[in-house]
């Protein structure tokens, strides 16, 4: 035990001896407490600070005390301590003022404000379809299989049948018929005789369409449909479709080459999201894919030859010229590209920015080729393409009145004087476009289911091209349908039937015959004739 610890006991024995001297003092004056006059409580005895050294009134402990505090300070003093201290205090504060640091802080940029705060409407974002087939147990096996192949094919593709032995030919029952001529006299005629075809017997010859005789139904391609289009030709039905994966089907209904007439041919390495088959010269089909590339069907090549090449971001395209030898071609980045197919190489001749949305759908006038459209979020809008630049471009008219995703917009097949557009607001809209005003008059507006699922093609309603007033389009109803409108709204023909399970999301008529198709959410196309 330290010296130090042994000062405050020694100083209580010495206490405890000093009262055990005075007890009987300590009693008498417990029994008799001291009693003050009023003079001395108020004026109290003067304290041992005040006096100095004067100790009068002080207890023998606290004499003690004092004196123990006393005989230490001397002896602290001798052994310098306080002088050591000082000393200590002066060389801490000195390394505390060297070492210490500014505490950093970091200096955030200025946070922008949010759409919210601003009270500016946000934007509706459309997401991209994915290429997955339609149940959760195939998507593993699509991932395997996109990461196994190239991400784009480029250059001239051989016409070789995916479906069918290696090194087939294409059979020459399909060159012929790929090569009739469609486009003559006795079809002009027989076309204007459609168009003089009254309400009453349009709707009679929709009632007749049945099931196309020998089946009426086949897998024309491997995944989900994307794309669908008729062959002009007028003895047999011949008709082409696209899928999900970049395979193109081609379905002969009167013929039993490659399986049950259906041949797939393997051209793009993503999905096909529009074909058409060329007015002028009906051997020329062309199909437009997600993977930059927009090829035409070569037969007597037996090759898919590339039109147009851009990398990425391919969406859809429209013929611009009467004899399809120039293009106008939108991608997922709100540009329009104009191709001329004359010319060598396989870039555009001009691009143009039309806005930061993706461009679902474009279309021609019929009548007058500058005029095109394009719809754009909300909005649809009209330009006049002798006026285009590079970008900025102000449109001649506009189509206002929807509330979402505008997922197609085509004008009338005669005479262009109206507009067809479907919208995800579960909307189908006629607008008049006879004249080229700012904003065109909304005609009609009829309530139709529009909305589908993102693995799934986009819902869209086509003209029947032998009539100015009458469109298609399928349904997500449950079982299958597909309906005939008319453009006032009326509903002219459901066609339903016991084979039709699933959605019937792709429809197209035939541009001579009456014969129309539908294509399910799967691989299965529908061909209905009279």
């Amino acid at each position: 035990m330290d010296s130090e610890d042994l000062k405050p006991m020694k100083a209580f024995v010495k206490l405890h001896n000093i009262l055990k001297d005075s007890t009987t003092v300590g009693i008498n004056e417990r029994l008799n407490p001291i009693k003050f006059t009023p003079k001395e409580v108020q004026e109290p005895k003067p304290s041992f600070k005040e006096n100095g050294n004067r100790t009068t009134g002080l207890s023998l402990y606290e004499l003690e005390r004092l004196d123990n505090i006393r005989q230490n300070k001397e002896f602290l003093s001798s052994i310098k301590l306080f002088e050591a201290k000082e000393d200590l205090k002066q060389k801490t504060s000195r390394t505390l003022k060297t070492t210490s640091k500014t505490p950093w802080t970091e200096i955030l940029p200025t946070r922008a404000k949010s759409v919210r705060i601003q009270t500016i409407e946000a934007k509706k974002l459309r997401l991209e379809p994915e290429i997955y087939n339609s149940t959760p147990k195939h998507w593993t096996a699509e991932r395997r299989r996109k990461s196994t192949e190239p991400r784009t094919l480029t250059g001239p593709i051989c016409m070789k049948a995916v479906n069918m032995k290696m090194g087939s030919k294409l059979p020459s029952k399909l060159v012929k018929l790929w090569r009739e001529e469609s486009v003559g006299e006795e079809n002009d005629k027989e076309e204007e005789e459609e168009d003089k075809m009254d309400i009453i017997m349009y709707r009679s010859a929709l009632k007749d369409m049945e099931l196309s005789d020998g089946g009426g139904e086949a897998k024309v391609v491997k995944d989900s449909i994307s794309s669908t289009a008729f062959h002009p030709c007028c003895s047999r039905l011949l008709l082409a479709a696209g899928d999900r994966s970049g395979i193109v089907g081609l379905w002969n209904l009167d013929s039993d080459v490659g399986v049950n007439g259906v041949l797939q041919f393997k051209p793009h390495s993503k999905a096909v999201a529009s074909m058409a088959f060329s007015r002028s010269r009906p051997t020329d089909l062309l199909t437009l894919s997600y993977d930059g590339t927009l090829r035409s069907t070569n037969v007597t090549k037996a090759i898919f030859d590339e039109v147009y090449w851009t990398g990425d971001g391919l969406k859809t395209f429209d013929f611009l010229s009467h004899d399809c030898s120039t293009l106008l071609v939108g991608n997922s980045n709100g540009d329009v590209a104009i191709i001329d197919r004359r010319t060598s190489g396989t870039s555009h001749e001009s691009l143009h920015s039309l806005d930061n949305s993706v461009v679902s759908c474009v279309h021609v006038h019929p009548v007058q080729n500058h005029i095109f459209m394009v719809p754009q979020n909300s909005i649809v809008s009209i330009y006049d393409i002798r006026c285009m630049k590079k970008s900025s471009s102000e449109p001649v008219s506009q189509l206002f009145g929807h509330s979402d995703y505008i997922s197609s917009a085509y004008f009338s097949p005669g005479t262009g004087n109206t507009v067809l557009t479907s919208c995800k607001d579960d909307r189908i809209r006629i607008y008049d476009t006879s004249e080229m005003i700012s904003e065109a008059p909304l005609l009609t507006s009829i309530k139709h289911e529009m909305e589908t699922e993102r693995w799934m093609s986009d819902l869209k309603a086509v003209w029947d091209p032998k009539k100015d007033d009458c469109f298609v389009v399928g349904s997500i109803e449950h079982p299958g349908r597909i309906q005939v409108f008319q453009d006032n709204g009326q509903l002219l023909h459901s066609i339903q039937h016991p084979k039709i399970k699933k959605k019937i999301l792709t429809t197209a008529f035939h541009p001579i015959r009456n014969a129309l198709l539908g294509g399910n959410v799967h691989n299965k196309v529908y061909v209905f004739t009279d």
